[in-house]
């Protein structure tokens, strides 16, 4: 067995804490990224200063911009019109509530719907766009919801269910709103006059690159518009009034920082954010739109240094070039900022973007470079050696460093996994599709997929090295291969070669330590998934059967209520005193790998009026589930084997009868 040293676990377990913590915020903004997409483009067409306006001014146009006026309109006025304000203040705060509601309790969306009416309390408390109070109150409405329906789980009568579940859901979201109303709302609103007050602090004494240390992280968060709208618009536009431009449009809007970013995580970042970044930068540098740069930071937070390094830079340059802007550059694009700026400012400005995109571009570098050197783990980092001292990777090596799965037979399914199922995933399953393909295996199916969504039904994962112990923890029984980049790694080939010994008969089974390099799993049955002197009725009974297949490692814990509320809606006795407990099919992600646990009643038990001597659980991973019931069917047909099971003495006895099945 690998073991580790006792130096790295503290180091490398607080980093994937750190990445998980990132994760998470990003995965409630990056399914809504195409809703922060869309009101940056209706911002910069409609708003005052947006391109439609401007151009008309331009051209001299003075008359109403009709429909134009309305939509760029920042409140709802009492025509109904406008459309930029309500979309900040309640649509993209109410999906980031809804998917972190969702992300924390997924059972018919009644944790996105929780954490949905959650948040709209806070919004309504508050005068301020409300992401920050949507990213708490959003999981906390999920979480709590999940809390409170498992206290009554299992004892809901039938025909109640869906009563129940909905005043509960409605009363617990009410209560939630009027929390977040008193309590989140006001105190976000409070965070956001004291950022305000900070900025204006370092604006009245002249510490201008400073306020980069505030501005930076609080755009991270989203506070970027109370800032810019709240503080340095305002003061810009008096300033400029006064003297024609001002430097304070560019403090927040200017596009350096997160250039430099993005272009350090096209050049040393690895994966999902290395492949995404390319059109990131066209996003956010052209388009203006600087929230596609946030999650990219929340993957890996001390990388708010390269953009506070970044944004000082930037407002050093134009305090030494005296170079401003004559009006916002809303959006925050290079074209904006050209545009705005006036033919005095033109190369101040554009030297403070790009200085400020180079130093960013320069401590993100190094802070990626750093990152770059951190070993999975001994097992991987041995195997990285062994394959560096051959020169040569092979799918063996690849199972070895990336694989706890126990597939058998043919591979018929594959999934690129990634954060967010986008990007990078997306680009690497269309590679291997057309490998796939040309090698002539047009039954297997190559999909991409989000790691948060991936459930063990799949024969064969492929992730990012990063990624991939995320992924064994939803896919246990698939075969795993780890790769360095989506594009072009030689893991495709070998990948390829896979399915020709496998798909092809010249090795069906697969069997554990073949050169194919697909590791055996656990058996099916272990001593330790024995007992032979069970007690207690038939609730009893389910739980025993649960908490020998969690400690075998086959389930999580969650997988022991699900097997209860199975029973509670379909019993699983099967006669010839056997009841064979599992879990729902909504279970399914909760299984590690396929196994049963074996459970023997010597007095009996009572299972809804019917005498049960033998409890066997199931956790089928992937299509495992009918044919081991078929295969304990058979078992039970036959009296000699029953007469075995009755007479076992020891966990032995047992495995000399069922220990030999396997799943198709």
């Amino acid at each position: 067995m690998a073991t580790t040293s006792h130096t790295s676990p503290t180091r490398g377990g607080a980093r994937l804490h750190v990445q998980r913590f990132g994760t998470f915020l990003s995965n409630m903004v990056l399914p809504n990224i195409g809703a922060f997409i869309a009101w940056g483009l209706i911002t910069a067409l409609f708003i005052e200063t947006g391109w439609i306006t401007l151009i008309g001014k331009e051209l001299g146009y003075t008359g109403g911009y009709g429909f134009v006026e309305d939509l760029g309109a920042w409140g709802s006025g009492a025509d109904g019109t406008g459309i930029v304000g309500p979309m900040i203040t309640y649509l993209l705060p109410l999906l980031i509530g809804y998917t972190g509601g969702k992300m924390m309790y997924d059972d018919n969306q009644r944790g996105g719907v929780v954490g949905a009416i959650a948040t709209m309390g806070a919004i309504a408390g508050a005068s301020v766009p409300m992401f920050l109070g949507a990213m708490v109150m959003g999981p906390l409405g999920g979480w709590s919801m999940k809390k409170i329906d498992a206290l009554w789980a299992h004892k809901i009568r039938p025909g109640f269910e869906m009563l129940i579940n909905n005043f509960s859901a409605g009363i617990w979201g009410g209560f939630l709103a009027v929390i977040g109303f008193v309590i989140a709302g006001p105190f976000v609103e409070q965070f956001s006059k004291l950022a305000s007050n900070v900025v204006d602090t370092l604006v009245t004494n002249n510490l201008l690159p400073f306020t980069s240390l505030f501005i930076e992280p609080a755009k991270i968060l989203f506070l970027n518009n109370a800032i810019n709208q709240g503080i340095l618009t305002p003061l810009g536009t008096a300033e400029a009034a006064e003297q024609g431009k001002s430097i304070l449009f560019l403090l927040e809007a200017n596009p350096g920082p997160g250039l430099g970013l993005l272009i350090a995580f096209a050049i040393f970042g690895r994966g999902a954010a290395r492949a995404s970044a390319p059109g990131a930068i066209l996003i956010q540098f052209v388009g203006g739109i600087h929230e596609i740069y946030f999650p990219y930071v929340l993957m890996k937070p001390i990388l708010v240094l390269a953009v506070v390094a970044g944004g000082a830079t930037g407002v050093g340059v134009n305090v030494a070039f005296d170079s401003g802007l004559r009006s916002p550059a809303s959006p925050g694009s290079i074209i904006a900022v050209w545009t705005a700026a006036p033919p005095s400012s033109l190369i101040g400005v554009t030297l403070s973007v790009f200085a400020a995109a180079a130093v960013s571009c320069l401590v993100a570098s190094f802070l990626l470079k750093l990152d770059r050197g951190t070993a999975e783990g001994d097992l991987a980092g041995a195997t990285a050696d062994m394959e560096a001292r051959k020169g040569k990777k092979s799918i063996a090596s690849t199972a070895l460093a990336g694989s706890t799965g126990g597939h058998r037979g043919p591979i018929t399914s594959i999934v690129f996994a990634c954060d967010a199922g986008m990007g990078s995933s997306a680009m690497g399953a269309s590679v291997l599709r057309k490998k796939v393909q040309a090698a002539g295996f047009s039954d297997v199916t190559v999909v991409n997929k989000a790691i948060s969504s991936l459930s063990d039904t799949y024969d064969l994962v492929v992730t990012h090295q990063d990624l991939t112990a995320r992924a064994k923890q939803r896919t246990g029984s698939a075969v795993h291969v780890s790769v360095d980049n989506f594009m072009n790694s030689p893991r495709y080939d070998e990948i390829v070669e896979l399915l020709e010994q496998v798909n092809t008969g010249q090795d069906a089974s697969v069997p554990p330590g073949t050169a194919a390099g697909l590791t055996s799993r656990p058996d099916l049955l272990s001593v330790d998934a024995i007992d032979l002197h069970g007690t207690g009725d038939r609730a009893a009974a389910i739980t025993r059967a649960g908490e020998l297949l969690v400690a075998v490692g086959a389930v999580d814990a969650s997988y022991v209520d699900a097997m209860h509320q199975r029973e509670q809606s379909v019993s699983t006795y099967m006669g010839n005193l056997l009841a064979i407990p599992h879990g729902t099919n909504e279970a399914k992600s909760a299984i590690r790998r396929t196994a049963i646990s074996f459970v023997r009643f010597p007095d009996g038990l009572d299972w809804n009026g019917k005498q049960v001597t033998f409890v066997i659980g199931i956790a089928g991973a992937g299509n495992d589930h009918l044919a081991l019931l078929g295969q304990i069917a058979e078992v039970f047909l036959d009296a000699d084997q029953v007469a075995r099971l009755e007479a076992a003495i020891t966990p032995e006895d047992v495995l000399s009868v069922l220990g030999q099945m396997q799943p198709a």
